[in-house]
C-alpha cells in the first residue's frame, strides 16, 4: 500500500500534472501509520504531500497530495458533497479535485466500502479524470473487475517469508508421538517449502532467470530444460526469491498441463504457497486455466490423508470432540509440545472470543507446566482488554521467557507482533449478524472464510520464517468459504438508507441498494425504510423530510441524531451526547483477567450507575465519563481508571468524539456555542431516563416469570423471550421475584453460543414511553378480562393459553383503534365523556396502562406540542420555540422529573397525576384534534422513545399504572 500511491504521484508530477490521491483503510490505526510510512519513505514530516484524515483527527489533507483516510471519512464527503449538488448544480474542487481513489484491504467489504463502490461507479463516468484503484492480497479480482465493466487486472507479487502448515490430522499424529522427536525437525508430516539453501547460489539465479521468463515472456526452454535435466525436488519445489513461485505454480498458471502432470509425478509439492499467498490450484484458478485447476483438485483430494493411521486418529477425535467447539485441552497439549520442541519463539492463539480466551488462560495458568511466569508470558488480547495490557503483545519478552498470545481476529490483519513464530488457527471466529424478521442481532462463533486463514497463516512469516497449526482438518480446510458474508448483508441499515435518500432524494432505497456489489436482504431495507418511516425521516411515501435531512447530517445513528433533537428540547445534552458517542465507538469498561478483579469490576461499574439512580448499564458509562472528566482535572485519571476498571484510550476517545458532535451541532444551529443552559436538567434521573428512551426506543421489553427457571425472562414486542446476560447491571434484578413487569430499553438483542440475551439496558416507567412511543390507543378499562386493575395480571397467561389469549387481544386491540375511525365517534365520546372515567391506555398494541380520560387527554396533548416541537427546531434551528411551544417543553420537563430513576416494582402506585403537573406549568388547553389518540403518522416530526410499564414510585399517589 505504501509503494502505489507513491508511483502514481512521482508518475504525474514527472509530466507536471496536479495529482490528488486519497487512499482509505478500513481502520484508524492503519490510515494513521501507513500515512506516517510513507511519509517517512519520502523524507518528509506527516502533513506535509502526505497526510491522513480520520474521525477527530487530521494532519494535512486539503494540501497534501496523498491522503489516507478511513472508508467512512470519504463515504460522508461523497454523500454530502452529491447532497449539494442535487440542490445547486455540478460543484468544483473537491470532488473534482481528487485524481486518484485507493480502496485498500477491499476484501473487508465494510458496509462504507460496499456502498462506497455503488457510488463511485455512478461518478465515474461525470469524472474522466478520476481513477479507481482496489486493492487487497486476497480479492476476488475478477468479481470486482466485472463490477466495473471488466476493468484490468494487475499482480503485484509481495514478499511474506516461508510458512510451514499443519492441520489437525498433523497436529493429532505430533501430540500422539511418544518417541520423543522432534516434530519441527521432521518435514514428512507437513506440507513444508524445501529448504533451498541447498542448492548453490549459481543454481538459484538460474532457476530465478527461467522462471522470470517462463512467467512474464512465456519463454519455456529453459525452464522445461532445468526440470527435465535436473529432477530433483530440490528443483522442483525451489521458490522464487522475489514471487515465492515454484515451477508447478508457472505451468500450471500457464496451463502447461504436460509438464505439470510430470512434475506431480515426480513428488513436487503442491501446497505451497507463493509469497502472495497462493498455492498453485488458486493461481490456475485466477488465470482461468481450468484443465489445470481440475487436475490438481484431484491430485490433492486423493492425498488429504497421508496415512490409514492419519485418518484413524482424525474420525477418533471428530467423534468424541464437536470440531465447533473450542478444545482447549488440545491447544494445552499444542503448545506444549511447540515448547517441548523449540528453544524461543512467540506463540499466537487465534480463539473466538473472550471466553475462549478466558478459559484457555485459565488451563494454561492451572498446568504445573505454565505457571513458571519467568519461562511463560501469557497474554489476552482482545478489544476489551486495558490498553497497558494490549501494548504488552509487543514487547519482546526477557532472554528464556515465551510470550503466548491468546487473541480473537484483531491480530488477523490489523496489528504485526514481531516475534511471533508460531500460529494456532482454531479456524473460529465470532461474526455479528442481523435477522431483519426477528430485528435480532445475532453474535456467535462461525468458521473463518479461506481469506481470513490465509491472513492468519501470514502472522507466522511476517518478520521470519514460521509455522501454522490450524487446528481442522485438510478437508475442512477445503471447504470453507473463499470470503465471508459482506458486512451490508449483515447490519440493520437505517443509517445506510437515510445516506442513500440524502445522496439522491429521488431514487427508491430498495432500486438504489440493488446497484451494490452483494445487496442487502429485501426485508432488512424494507425494515429500516419502516424504522426511517416511525421517526418522521421519511413520509409515506418514501420522501425525505426536513427531519430526516437533519438526522442523515449528523454523524451517527438516525436514532441517536433523535435522541440528541429530544436531549436539547430537555435541556439534557450533556450525557445525551456521551450515551451517542459511546454507541458508536465502544463500551469503555475493561474486563479484568483475575476472577477476584472481575468481582470488583462489576461493582464498580453498579457504584458508577447508582450516582444516576441505578438500573442503567447506560447510565454507568454516562457516570465513568463524568467522573473520569473530573478526576483529569484534578490530575487523578490514572488512579480512577485503575480503581474503576475503565480504559483511558476508550475515554479519551469519547471526550474527542462528544466535541466534535457538538460541533455539528453548533455548526447546524441546533445549539449556542455556550451550551451550559441546554445541560441544565443533565443531572436530572427522571428527564435523563427520557432521553435514553429516545434513543433505544422501539427496543422496549419487559420482565416476565419463567416458569421453567429462578431466573426472570425478558419478553419483547415481537415476542422474542431472551435473557440479561451476566455482565449487565440489572442481571441481579432478573433473580428478584417483584421484579415482574419491569419495563427496560435496550439496545440490542445478540444470539451467542449459550442462547439470545441483552448486554446492556436500563430500567424505566411508563411516562417516557407514554410520551414518545409509535402510537397510543384507549380502551374502555372493563374491556380487561385478564385483570382488573394496576397490578399487571394480564400479563400471566399460562402458555396453553396463549393462542386463545392472542385472538382476544386481537379482539380488544382492533376495539381500540376505533378510536381512529370516524364511524366510531359515539364510542370515542362515550370513553372520553367524562375527565374520571377510567380508562386503559394500549401502547405500540402489547403494553397496557390504566389511567383516567383527563389524564389521557393531557398526554395527547403533550404528545402532539413535542412533535410540533421537534419540527419547529430542525426547521428553525437558530430560533427559541415559540412561547406556547417552550412552555410544553418546560411541562414535560417537570411530569419526568418527577417520575425520577424508577421503574423497580414498589409499593407506590405511581406518580402526579398528569392533569395535576400539567395544570401547575399553566398550560393551555389540548391542541384541536387531540382527541384522535392513535398512531403517529408515518413521515411527521415525531420522537420515539422506549415505554415501560410498570409502576414507577412519585412524591404522591397518582392515576396511570400498569394494568
Amino acid at each position: 500500500m505504501t509503494q502505489v500511491p507513491q508511483f502514481i504521484l512521482d508518475h504525474m508530477w514527472s509530466k507536471g500534472e496536479v495529482c490528488k490521491i486519497v487512499c482509505t483503510q478500513p481502520r484508524r490505526i492503519s490510515a494513521t501509520s501507513v500515512s506516517d510510512r510513507i511519509a517517512s519513505e519520502r523524507g518528509e514530516g506527516i502533513g506535509e504531500s502526505v497526510g491522513y484524515k480520520i474521525r477527530l483527527e487530521g494532519k494535512g489533507g486539503r494540501n497534501s497530495s496523498i491522503v489516507l483516510c478511513t472508508t467512512g471519512v470519504l463515504l460522508r464527503v461523497l454523500v454530502s458533497k452529491s447532497s449539494c449538488s442535487s440542490k445547486t448544480g455540478p460543484i468544483k474542487d473537491d470532488i473534482s479535485g481528487i485524481t486518484h481513489i485507493i480502496m485498500d484491504e477491499i476484501h473487508e467489504r465494510d458496509r462504507y466500502s460496499d456502498f462506497m463502490l455503488a457510488i463511485i461507479r455512478d461518478m465515474l463516468p461525470s469524472y474522466p479524470r478520476l481513477r479507481l484503484v482496489l486493492m487487497s492480497a486476497t480479492i476476488d479480482a475478477a468479481r470486482f473487475s466485472q463490477y466495473f465493466g471488466g476493468c484490468p487486472i494487475i499482480n503485484v507479487p509481495g514478499f511474506t517469508y516461508p510458512v510451514k502448515t499443519f492441520y489437525l490430522e498433523d497436529v493429532l499424529s505430533i501430540i500422539k508421538s511418544n518417541d520423543g522427536g522432534n516434530h519441527l525437525e521432521d518435514n514428512t508430516t507437513s506440507e513444508t517449502p524445501i529448504n533451498n539453501c541447498e542448492l548453490s547460489e549459481e543454481e538459484k539465479l538460474s532457476i530465478d532467470e527461467a522462471i522470470n521468463l517462463a512467467w512474464f515472456n512465456d519463454e519455456w526452454e529453459m525452464l522445461s530444460e532445468l526440470v527435465s535435466s535436473e529432477g530433483s525436488l530440490k528443483l522442483f519445489n525451489y521458490q522464487h526469491s522475489l514471487t515465492g513461485l515454484t515451477p508447478l505454480m508457472v505451468f500450471a498458471g500457464k496451463g502447461r498441463v504436460g509438464d505439470m502432470c510430470m512434475l506431480l509425478s515426480l513428488g513436487a509439492d503442491c501446497h505451497l504457497r507463493s509469497h502472495d499467498g497462493n498455492i498453485a490450484l488458486e493461481i490456475a484458478e485466477r488465470e482461468n486455466q481450468q484443465e489445470a485447476a481440475e487436475i490438481l483438485k484431484k491430485h490433492m483430494d486423493n492425498n488429504f490423508s497421508n496415512s490409514i493411521e492419519e485418518k484413524q486418529l482424525l474420525d477418533k477425535y471428530l467423534a468424541t470432540v464437536n470440531p465447533e467447539l473450542i478444545d482447549e485441552v488440545l491447544i494445552e497439549q499444542l503448545i506444549r509440545k511447540i515448547c517441548v520442541d523449540s528453544e524461543d519463539g512467540g506463540i499466537l492463539v487465534f480463539l473466538p472470543g473472550w471466553d475462549d480466551i478466558n478459559r484457555t488462560r485459565e488451563r494454561l495458568l492451572a498446568s504445573s507446566f505454565f505457571k513458571n511466569q519467568s519461562k511463560f508470558m501469557v497474554i489476552a488480547l482482545h478489544s476489551m482488554v486495558p490498553s497497558m495490557e494490549q501494548r504488552k503483545v509487543f514487547k519482546r519478552p526477557p532472554h528464556g521467557c515465551r510470550k503466548i498470545v491468546l487473541s480473537t481476529n484483531i491480530a488477523e490483519t490489523a496489528i504485526t507482533i514481531d516475534d511471533i513464530v508460531y500460529v494456532i488457527d482454531t479456524g473460529r471466529m465470532k461474526e455479528k449478524s442481523y435477522d431483519p424478521y426477528n430485528n435480532v442481532s445475532t453474535l456467535q462463533s462461525s468458521w473463518v472464510s479461506k481469506a481470513s486463514a490465509k491472513q492468519r497463516e501470514g502472522r507466522a512469516g511476517r518478520c521470519q520464517p514460521g509455522i501454522c497449526y490450524h487446528l481442522y482438518s485438510k478437508i475442512r480446510a477445503a471447504s470453507l468459504p473463499d470470503f465471508q458474508i459482506p458486512e451490508i448483508r449483515r447490519i440493520s441499515i437505517e443509517e445506510l438508507c437515510l445516506q442513500v435518500k440524502l445522496l439522491d432524494p429521488t431514487c427508491k432505497i430498495e432500486e438504489y441498494l440493488s446497484k451494490t456489489l452483494d445487496p442487502p436482504v429485501l426485508e432488512s431495507i424494507r425494515h429500516a425504510i419502516l424504522v426511517l418511516q416511525d421517526i418522521g425521516a421519511l413520509s409515506t411515501d418514501e420522501k425525505l423530510t426536513q427531519l430526516g435531512e437533519k438526522l442523515g447530517s449528523l454523524p451517527v445513528h438516525p436514532l441517536t441524531s433523535r435522541m440528541l433533537f429530544f436531549a436539547i428540547l430537555m435541556d439534557c445534552l450533556n450525557p445525551a451526547l456521551t450515551v451517542a458517542c459511546a454507541s458508536d465507538y465502544r463500551n469503555p469498561f475493561t474486563l479484568p483477567m483475575l476472577p477476584e478483579e472481575r468481582k470488583r469490576a462489576s461493582a464498580a461499574k453498579a457504584e458508577l450507575a447508582s450516582l444516576y439512580g441505578g438500573s442503567g448499564d447506560q447510565f454507568a458509562v454516562v457516570a465513568a465519563f463524568e467522573c473520569w472528566s473530573n478526576a483529569k482535572n484534578m490530575g487523578l485519571e490514572s488512579r480512577f481508571c485503575s480503581q474503576y476498571f475503565v480504559s483511558s484510550s476508550a475515554m479519551h476517545m469519547l471526550s474527542g468524539m462528544r466535541k466534535q458532535l457538538q460541533k455539528e451541532l453548533v455548526r447546524s444551529g441546533f445549539v449556542p456555542e455556550d451550551t451550559t443552559s441546554y445541560s441544565m436538567n443533565a443531572h436530572d434521573p427522571g428527564v435523563l431516563h427520557a432521553v435514553l428512551v429516545a434513543g433505544l426506543y422501539p427496543m422496549v421489553g419487559r420482565f416476565s416469570p419463567n416458569k421453567k427457571g429462578k431466573r426472570a425472562i425478558i419478553e419483547t414486542a415481537g415476542g422474542d423471550k431472551v435473557r440479561l446476560h451476566n455482565h449487565s447491571i440489572n442481571f441481579k434484578l432478573s433473580l428478584k421475584k417483584n421484579a415482574e413487569h419491569t419495563l427496560i430499553v435496550y439496545d440490542e438483542i445478540t444470539r451467542g453460543d449459550m442462547g439470545m440475551s441483552i448486554r446492556n439496558c436500563t430500567v424505566v416507567g411508563p411516562l417516557p414511553l407514554l410520551l414518545l412511543s409509535t402510537e397510543i390507543a384507549v380502551a374502555p378499562a372493563q374491556d380487561n378480562d385478564n385483570g382488573d386493575g394496576g397490578d399487571g395480571s394480564d400479563y400471566d397467561n399460562d402458555d396453553d393459553n396463549d393462542e386463545e389469549s392472542e385472538d382476544e387481544d386481537e379482539v380488544k386491540l382492533e376495539d381500540a383503534m376505533e378510536v381512529d375511525n370516524k364511524s366510531s365517534g359515539d364510542r370515542e365520546d362515550k370513553i372520553m365523556s367524562s375527565p374520571e372515567n377510567i380508562v386503559k391506555i394500549i401502547m405500540d398494541r402489547w403494553l397496557y396502562f390504566g389511567s383516567t380520560a383527563m389524564d389521557v387527554a393531557q398526554l395527547y396533548c403533550l404528545r402532539e406540542r413535542l412533535s410540533a416541537a421537534i419540527l419547529y427546531k430542525v426547521t428553525h434551528p437558530r430560533n427559541s420555540l415559540p412561547p406556547m411551544l417552550g412552555a410544553s417543553m418546560q411541562a414535560i420537563a417537570c411530569i419526568l422529573s418527577c417520575d425520577g430513576c424508577s421503574g423497580l416494582p414498589v409499593t407506590s402506585d405511581g406518580v402526579d397525576t398528569l392533569a395535576t403537573m400539567v395544570n401547575t406549568t399553566y398550560l393551555g388547553k389540548p391542541a384541536p384534534g387531540t382527541r384522535r389518540l392513535g398512531k403517529k403518522q408515518k413521515g411527521q416530526s415525531t420522537e420515539h422513545i422506549n415505554s415501560e410499564e410498570s409502576q414507577i414510585p412519585g412524591p404522591s399517589k397518582g392515576n396511570i399504572s400498569a394494568s
